[in-house]
C-alpha cells in the first residue's frame, strides 16, 4: 500500500480514465446492438455492460498491479460487428455458448504457450481482410444515413475530419459529444429520465451447438487474436515493458468464460486507448505508470456497477446517431486492415478472396461468412503458395 501511494500520481489517475473514455465512448452503443440482435431483453443489456465493466475493469487493475505496467483490456469492437452480422443466426443462448468456448479457448492458447504458433500458419493479411470485410457494411452505413439526415451526418463527419486532423488520440472522443450535442438540433431527441441504481447481473444458461461454435465462437477468437491482442501486445513492447503475452492471454481468457453467461463476450488487450497509459504523459517514470492501468481498471468497473443508467441513456439515442458514430468509430479499424490485407501482392488474390466473402454476409449450414471466407482465403492462399514462379 506504501508503493502504491508513494507512485500515486493525478496524470496518471486521468490518463486512466482517458483509456476508459476512448474505449466505451462510441462502442458502448454496438454492445447495445449486438445483445439486441440476438433478443436480450433490458435487463440482459445492463447485465452484458455489467458484466463486461467488471471482467474488463478487474482483468485491467490486478494485471497492472502485478506486473507493475499498465495493461490495459477492453472488449472487442470488431467482435461486437461480427455478433451484429450474425443477427437471426443464432439465439442468445448458442451465443452466450460460443462467447465462453472462446474465452476457454483464449485461455487455453495463453496456458499453454501456443499463441505466436496457431497464427505462424495464417497470414496476417488472411485475418485482415476478415475483420475488413466484416466491417466493411458499418462503414457503408455511414454514407448510407445522408439519405436520412444529410445535415447531421456531414456535420458529424466535418467535426470527425477536424478533430482528427488536430488531436487523432482524441477525435473520436471529440466527435461523439459533438454528435449528442448537435443531435436535438437536427433529429428529434427526447433525453431519458435517468435513475441511479446499480446494475443486476442476469444469468442466461449456454447452449453448445456445433453451427455457433464454428460461426461464431471461432471466428470471434481470431478477430480478438488479429485486432486485438497481437497490437496490444505490440504497443506494449514498443514503449519498453517486456509482454506477458501467456499469463495475459490465459487470465483474460478465463475472465471472459466464467462471465460469459452474463453477456460478457470478450475480454482482451487493448490497442490504440493502451497507448494513452502507456504515453509519457501518463507519468515521466515508466515504473509508475501502472497506477494509469490500475486508474481505467477502476473506471470500468464503476461503468459495470452503474451500467443500467448507462444502457438507458445510450438506448434512448436516435438509430442514426448510433449508426453514424459506429460507423466513423470504425473508419480506422476498416481502412488499417484494408492496408494490411493487400500490401503484399503474393497474397493478393487469396486476401481478396476473404475479403468479399466475408462482407457477404451469407450463411452456408448456419455458418456465418467470415469463417467461410477465411477458410477460402486459406485454401487460395496454398493454391497461389505451390504456384510454379514464372517470369
Amino acid at each position: 500500500m506504501s508503493k502504491l501511494l508513494q507512485d500515486f500520481s493525478l496524470p496518471a489517475v486521468m490518463a486512466g480514465f482517458m483509456t476508459c473514455m476512448i474505449g466505451i465512448s462510441v462502442s458502448a452503443v454496438l454492445v447495445i446492438e449486438a445483445a439486441q440482435s440476438l433478443g436480450a431483453s433490458p435487463a440482459q443489456i445492463s447485465s452484458w455492460l455489467w458484466a463486461l465493466g467488471i471482467g474488463i475493469g478487474l482483468s485491467g487493475f490486478l494485471l497492472s498491479w502485478k506486473y507493475k505496467y499498465p495493461i490495459s483490456t477492453a472488449w472487442s469492437t470488431a467482435g461486437l460487428a461480427l455478433i451484429i452480422a450474425s443477427n437471426g443466426h443464432y439465439s442468445l443462448a448458442e451465443a452466450i455458448g460460443a462467447f465462453l468456448v472462446c474465452g476457454l479457448l483464449v485461455a487455453c492458447l495463453g496456458f499453454f504457450g501456443v499463441f505466436e504458433r496457431i497464427f505462424q500458419f495464417i497470414p496476417q493479411s488472411l485475418t485482415s481482410a476478415m475483420l475488413a470485410g466484416v466491417l466493411l457494411k458499418f462503414g457503408i452505413s455511414v454514407f448510407g444515413s445522408l439519405q436520412q439526415s444529410w445535415t447531421f451526418v456531414l456535420s458529424v463527419l466535418a467535426i470527425y475530419l477536424i478533430s482528427k486532423k488536430l488531436s487523432t488520440r482524441y477525435s473520436i472522443v471529440i466527435t461523439v459529444f459533438a454528435a449528442i450535442f448537435l443531435c436535438p438540433f437536427f433529429i428529434e431527441f427526447h433525453p431519458p429520465d435517468l435513475s441511479w441504481a446499480i446494475a443486476q447481473p442476469v444469468w442466461t444458461t449456454p447452449e453448445f451447438s456445433l453451427s455457433a461454435i464454428l460461426g461464431l465462437a471461432l471466428p470471434l477468437l481470431v478477430i480478438n487474436l488479429a485486432s486485438q491482442y497481437l497490437p496490444g501486445l505490440a504497443v506494449i513492447k514498443s514503449y519498453g515493458y517486456p509482454p506477458k503475452v501467456n499469463p495475459i492471454l490465459g487470465w483474460t481468457g478465463m475472465t471472459q468464460a466464467i462471465l460469459a453467461p452474463f453477456g460478457c463476450f470478450s475480454i482482451n488487450l487493448a490497442a490504440i486507448s493502451a497507448a494513452v497509459s502507456l504515453d509519457v504523459q501518463a507519468h515521466p517514470d515508466p515504473q509508475k505508470r501502472y497506477i494509469a492501468g490500475m486508474s481505467g481498471g477502476l473506471c470500468y468497473m464503476l461503468m459495470g456497477l452503474f451500467a443500467a443508467t448507462l444502457s438507458n441513456l445510450l438506448m434512448a439515442f436516435p438509430s442514426i446517431l448510433i449508426t453514424v458514430l459506429a460507423g466513423i468509430a470504425l473508419f480506422g479499424t476498416i481502412g488499417h486492415n484494408i492496408a494490411l490485407a493487400f500490401q503484399d501482392s503474393h497474397e493478393r488474390e487469396a486476401a481478396l478472396m476473404t475479403f468479399l466473402f466475408s462482407a457477404s454476409n451469407i450463411q452456408f449450414l448456419g455458418i456465418g461468412s467470415a469463417f467461410w471466407g477465411l477458410l477460402l482465403g486459406i485454401l487460395v492462399y496454398l493454391l497461389f503458395k505451390s504456384k510454379p514462379k514464372t517470369a
